[in-house]
């Protein structure tokens, strides 16, 4: 029963917003609630708002967005704040630093069609794809991450759903829709990354419900595909700043020439462990993106260091950004939404790979041709007519404020100068020294933050007096990418030597002392079968990682044998008598493997990726127990009843 109640909450859970019975389109229902930023818990109203999903063919079947309104704190709030966060292919429910601007507004979050909501567009194709790739940026990759595209939209149009709705003009009219059912007659807008972007559509199509907006980490039409060169200037600049700080500038004398060798000769494994180059600069660019040490371990510190530490002859922070991106890039996104959003660059991106692509950056851009799969994906998606129009700039009067920083890789700040300044007549360009993407506007200098963002959506004001200078941070401090892989290995190592030990004291134990007592059987049954069923896996993972790097860790073609058979033998080995006879050994060795692998089997299906492991190790540990239980119920029952035995009383039997 437990076994089945872990497959039972390992469900994908209800939508967040169902579309209720009889709604129209533009309803919106909303009851008190609080909404949590996780510091604070702020009195809020919570419900679903009903729109079309695809406005342009009605009648369209109606999907449901969550919505929250943030309450303001104080007495007569000015325009509400619209959030718009980044991705795409992610949440625009959470809002961690939301108080921040509750003094005088209203905060409203409305759901992303496709993430948030009744319709999620979940692609577990390409998830699949990319777990069954070794390296995640190379050509057999990118054929099987476009076929796992094409599927997926095949799949999801064959469902019904209308993918043409999936669109960030859409998301724009969502916006739009609660924005009138709220009441408000204009609002301000702050947004994120690829959140700038359909704010600036939303500036587009409806100027004048607009007062206000604040980009930070600009996005201008398409810079959903990175620009290399722009990339090594960047890296330029952090090897100058390198060079001004003691400690970088002790361990590289330059860090952009070292960087460049390292690149171009990438050791290939860390002792018997290899290393994908591919995998190792892609995570490294999305890793440069947030310079802050509250974005650790993925974060700028962390892979400079990794790098510096290759360069000196330690290649082990390396594989650790390699088994990472294998391990957290596959779930890192809704798929689908994903796709839908990015096609607003379809055209960007293909014009790139007809062009060649990368000419030998130090990256070599690869996290462009990761997340497009070497420009498969444009080719893979269909594009939404909504997009017409919006693959360029175009002039608004809305007054905007735009926030960079000096260091983001992600959104540079000179793209935000160049292409979107200048069709801005009411705009305003901030760019702060030694700051990466969106988390670092939040993380350093808060208070000064708040203050820029607030003086602009309450006066029209641009108050930087708040800042002081951001001296560029080096410390990766003490889990780095090189301490990451040494404690990871250690505890692959350590724990696969545990199972292996602990099984052969067990077995060997049975043979010399004829078995365990009562108390000590149960507890090796239970608590002990744990860690020797995570050092089974744990083996596992050392032998894929070696032989079979293509083969997802996480995958039960290794969890459920590995963690299967080590707790199976646990089990065996706890209950087991030397005094038994062979062939009651062998049934008991078959029925607690047997039993402890379709438990992990069946418990497996619980959770996702690694989750997974760890719910079908308990269902292991539940299957092999429960199966020795039964049978030692049915050999009881079998065994017949000895013969001086006393007849069971006439009484006895008539009240059963």
């Amino acid at each position: 029963m437990i076994t089945l109640g872990l497959v039972y909450v390992g469900r994908p859970a209800d939508p967040q917003a169902s579309v209720p019975a009889g709604a129209r389109a533009g309803d919106l229902r909303l009851q008190t609630c609080t909404f949590d930023t996780g510091a604070k818990h702020l009195a809020a109203d919570c419900g679903t708002l009903v729109v079309p999903e695809n406005r342009r063919r009605p009648p369209s079947r109606l999907i449901g967005l969550p919505v929250v309104r943030i309450r303001a704190t104080g007495s007569r709030p000015a325009e509400p704040i619209f959030q718009l966060s980044g991705g795409p292919g992610q949440t625009n429910m959470t809002f961690p630093t939301a108080d921040r601007l509750t003094d005088h507004h209203d905060v409203v979050l409305v759901g992303y069609r496709g993430v948030d909501g009744s319709s999620v567009l979940n692609c577990p194709e390409v998830t699949s794809a990319l777990r069954k790739s070794a390296e995640l940026v190379s050509d057999a990759s990118y054929r099987r991450y476009g076929r796992a595209f094409a599927a997926c939209a095949h799949r999801l149009a064959g469902q019904g759903v209308d993918l043409a709705g999936y669109s960030q003009p859409e998301q724009v009219e969502d916006m739009e829709a609660a924005r009138q059912a709220l009441g408000y007659r204009q609002v301000d807008l702050i947004s994120y990354s690829a959140g700038t972007r359909t704010a600036m559509i939303y500036a587009w199509r409806h100027p004048d419900a607009v007062k206000r907006s604040v980009m930070i980490g600009v996005n201008p039409p398409g810079h959903y595909l990175w620009d290399p060169a722009l990339t090594d200037a960047q890296l330029d600049h952090y090897g100058e700043l390198c060079s001004q700080d003691e400690r970088c500038a002790a361990r590289t004398g330059d860090l952009t020439t070292a960087m460049r060798a390292t690149s171009a000769h990438m050791p290939s494994r860390w002792g018997f462990l290899p290393i994908e180059p591919g995998n190792v600069r892609a995570g490294t660019f999305l890793g440069l993106f947030n310079t802050t040490p509250s974005a650790a371990p993925l974060n700028a510190p962390t892979m400079i260091d990794a790098w510096q530490a290759a360069a000196a002859g330690d290649p082990s922070g390396l594989w650790a950004v390699s088994t990472l991106m294998k391990l957290f890039m596959p779930t890192a996104f809704t798929w689908g939404e994903f796709a839908g959003a990015g096609m607003i660059d379809a055209d960007a991106v293909d014009a790139y790979y007809a062009a060649g692509g990368d000419h030998g950056s130090i990256l070599r851009n690869a996290g462009s041709d990761l997340l497009w799969g070497g420009g498969q994906l444009a080719k893979a998606w269909p594009v939404s007519p909504d997009y017409n129009g919006y693959r360029r700039m175009r002039p608004t009067d809305v007054e905007t404020l735009l926030i960079g920083g000096t260091v983001d890789f992600s959104t540079p700040a000179q793209a935000a100068e160049t292409e979107a300044l200048p069709a801005m007549p009411n705009g305003h360009q901030v760019v702060l020294a030694e700051y990466g993407h969106v988390p670092d506007f939040w993380s350093y200098q808060p208070d000064a933050g708040k203050q820029l963002v607030t003086a602009f959506f309450d006066r029209g004001q641009v108050d930087t007096s708040g800042f002081r200078v951001q001296k560029a941070n080096f410390d990766a401090g003490a889990l780095t990418m090189p301490a990451m892989a040494k404690i990871l290995l250690g505890a692959l190592l350590g724990g696969a030597l545990f199972a292996v030990a602990m099984l052969g004291w067990m077995a060997l134990r049975v043979r010399r002392r004829g078995g365990f007592g009562r108390t000590a059987s149960a507890w090796l049954r239970s608590a002990a079968a744990v860690p020797v069923g995570l050092g089974g896996w744990f083996l596992a993972v050392l032998i894929a990682m070696t032989g079979w790097p293509a083969l997802f860790i996480g995958s039960p073609a290794v969890v459920v044998p590995s963690t299967g058979i080590a707790v199976g033998l646990c089990v065996h080995l706890a209950r087991t008598r030397r005094d038994w006879t062979r062939r009651l050994g062998y049934a008991s060795l078959f029925v607690a493997v047997t039993g402890a692998l379709l438990g992990g089997w069946a418990a497996g299906h619980a959770a996702d990726g690694l989750t997974g492991a760890l719910t079908t190790l308990v269902g292991a540990v539940l299957g092999g127990n429960l199966a020795l239980l039964t049978m030692d119920l049915v050999r009881d029952r079998r065994m017949p009843r000895p013969i001086d035995a006393p007849p069971i009383p006439a009484a006895t039997v008539g009240a059963v």
